[in-house]
């Protein structure tokens, strides 16, 4: 089992932002266009990449990287792309090195503070799998609402879920908060979830995290977190013997552009 329209819990993405700037001559329609849309880009380094409290690469830092597009109107469309490795720890057969997220969706202001956040969310996984192996590939549609630092978003898959047979239809429920510490500059973030499952005794869980990240300007970032669930051990070990929703402490080092 395994995340991220961009980061979610445990997934902590540095956003490389870059607006388009406007041209200093008359602009077509097409110019003018374009000027609306603004591009970023995101570069990070973490201790280890989790995905709803999951394990996605041993306990081992991961690399992870992406890119957005963003029109005025509140329309997006993005890649984002991590390495791992709990592909090839569940089956040996299997040869799966990069995770590769591609996602498209429109956000805006329903009212004052109240915000939301609607898309579709497609989880691909390159490499080589043996006959008769279900692939990973996941197809998750979100609904998200924000107010002030509270954020809920709920997904659902309209494929399997990351390999598990019979799964379509699971559901994610995600409950986060950030507050501004008033110390040093740092933020405190808070997240709950809730994995269903479908179709695999006891593969339902829940996980949360709390952390703090810092700002350190020029676009430096760091956070710290520690995430944890109550997955069932023998649902969730994988073949090298490893717990993969135990407790844990994430490192993450960002760097905008």
């Amino acid at each position: 089992m395994m995340n991220k329209r961009h980061a979610a819990a445990g997934v902590f993405a540095l956003m490389m932002s870059a607006s388009i700037p406007a041209p200093a001559v008359a602009q077509s329609t097409d110019e003018a266009q374009a000027s609306d849309f603004t591009a970023s880009a995101n570069l990070s380094l973490v201790s280890q990449y989790r995905y709803r409290g999951i394990m996605q690469t041993n306990n081992k830092p991961a690399v992870q990287g992406g890119f957005d597009l963003v029109h005025s109107s509140g329309f997006y469309i993005g890649n984002w792309n991590s390495s791992i490795s709990w592909l090839d720890d569940s089956d040996p057969d299997v040869s799966a090195a990069v995770e590769m997220d591609f996602y498209a969706g429109y956000a805006g202001t329903l009212w004052r503070d109240l915000t939301y956040d609607i898309g579709v969310l497609e989880y691909y996984y390159p490499g080589s799998y043996p006959g008769g192996y279900t692939r990973p590939y996941t197809t998750e549609a979100y609904l998200g609402l924000g107010y002030g630092p509270f954020s809920f978003k709920y997904s659902h898959a309209f494929t399997n879920l990351f390999g598990v047979p019979d799964s379509k239809n699971s559901q994610y429920y995600d409950l986060s908060a950030s507050f501004e510490t008033g110390v040093w500059g740092t933020t405190l973030d808070a997240h709950v979830g809730y994995q269903k499952v479908r179709n695999l005794d006891d593969g339902s869980y829940t996980d949360w995290s709390l952390g703090i990240s810092k700002d350190w300007g020029h676009g430096f970032s760091t956070t710290l977190a520690y995430i944890d669930t109550n997955a069932d051990r023998d649902v969730y070990s994988n073949t090298k013997g490893k717990y993969t929703g135990r407790s844990t402490v994430l490192l993450s080092l960002s760097k905008s552009f």
